[in-house]
């Protein structure tokens, strides 16, 4: 039996051992450690990376979506239109800043936003469209961009989940007014610890956002806003510089992995690998399958030595916390779907072809056995 871990950040570490310890040590070196050389160093890199201007680094992916709304003054009285099949942190940054979230059902094939349903969603508050690059995959942005700009809206990306990807040859980031990235531990990008960043073409919101991470000030006890304490750790900062050099092989061993994944569950009955848009490259943050018998695969892969994720179980629109936004089961049926079939595999750029395999192996014997005792239970007939 194999043990296999959903992310295997220990391998990771361990292939760039040298370097990292390296940055970290320098930072330790020059003490540094609030705003140092390293955070304004990664930024000028991960900029370029993303193909925009500016990035600014804050403190963790939530942050960078909330400070965004603020920079571009959004709060009470507006409305953002979001996904209802994302993780809560994108809900709730907006209704922090005191706006109200507009949710939109998934597109069902690559669960995403669905962009033919964003139009209906326009009330005279909306103020801004936020799609989410869901588990690496880009979001359907030209048409969010036709209907935003029709309608005089901002759009911006939540791309926690979608460093390196690219949409019609453009990189996540560089799609929108400005966009919001994680570099929590177990993301494609991420530190050792809690981190995020904003990205823009817009030199005034960045220069807004470096003034609102920082309690509102750019000299030291000069505070020009209102600002919080929202700054990226320049450890952090020093080892998200020395990862981002091998992100876009990462990357590709994570689709590599996806392929051997779509390769080896192709016809397997009850379960549908993930869909992918023409013309986009899919980072794979997660590999997400669905099945009605999601539960019982699940325990049965455990069993086996295989972990797994539910990303995610309830829906935004079902959570306790935003039965104040008055939607109802059934308000968004592919959501709730996904919701009630989907479970994350391992994939991460250490799993190895043997690994993927033993997983397909597993899953398939499920199917074998479960078709077994289906066929094996007796048919009860009333008269």
């Amino acid at each position: 039996m194999m043990n296999i871990p959903f992310v295997d950040l220990k391998a990771q570490y361990h292939a760039i051992q040298p370097e990292v310890n390296a940055a970290i040590a320098d930072v330790l070196e020059n003490t540094d450690f609030i705003l140092g050389r390293a955070v304004g160093e990664f930024e000028e890199a991960f900029a370029a990376y993303c193909d925009t201007a500016y990035a600014v680094g804050v403190d963790s992916g939530y942050s960078a979506l909330e400070l965004i709304l603020r920079a571009y003054d959004i709060g009470p009285g507006d409305e953002v239109i979001t996904a209802a099949n994302t993780f809560v942190a994108t809900v709730l940054a907006i209704t922090m800043c005191g706006a109200t979230p507009v949710l939109v059902d998934a597109d069902p094939m690559t669960y995403n936003l669905d962009p033919n349903q964003v139009e209906a969603a326009i009330t005279p508050a909306t103020r801004a469209i936020l799609p989410v690059h869901l588990y690496g995959q880009p979001a359907d942005m030209d048409p969010i961009m036709v209907i935003a700009r029709k309608h005089g809206l901002l759009v911006f990306e939540d791309a926690a989940q979608g460093h390196g990807g690219r949409y019609h040859g453009r990189r996540v980031g560089a799609l929108s007014d400005a966009a919001a990235f994680s570099f929590y531990p177990g993301k494609n990008l991420g530190a050792y610890g809690d981190g995020g960043a904003v990205v823009t073409n817009d030199r005034t919101i960045a220069d807004r956002l470096r003034l609102l991470r920082n309690l509102g000030q750019r000299v030291k006890y000069q505070h020009e806003v209102k600002g919080f304490n929202r700054r990226l750790d320049t450890i952090q900062a020093a080892v998200l510089k020395t990862k981002l050099p091998h992100l876009d092989r990462w990357n590709e061993q994570r689709r590599r992995a996806a392929a051997d994944y779509q390769r080896l569950l192709a016809g397997i009955p009850g379960v549908v690998t993930p869909g992918v848009a023409a013309d986009v490259e899919h980072v794979y943050h997660l590999y997400v399958i669905r099945t009605p018998n999601r539960d019982a695969l699940q325990q049965c892969l455990t069993k086996a030595g295989v972990a797994t994720g539910l990303h995610y179980p309830t829906p935004i629109h079902l959570q306790p916390v935003y039965c104040e936004l008055g939607y109802q089961r059934g308000d968004f049926p592919v959501t709730e779907m996904l919701a009630a079939e989907i479970l994350s595999l391992p994939i991460y750029p250490e799993l190895t072809s043997d690994m993927v395999a033993y997983v397909a192996e597993t899953m398939h014997q499920f199917v074998a056995d479960s078709a077994e005792t289906s066929a094996a239970q007796p048919i009860s007939m009333s008269i």
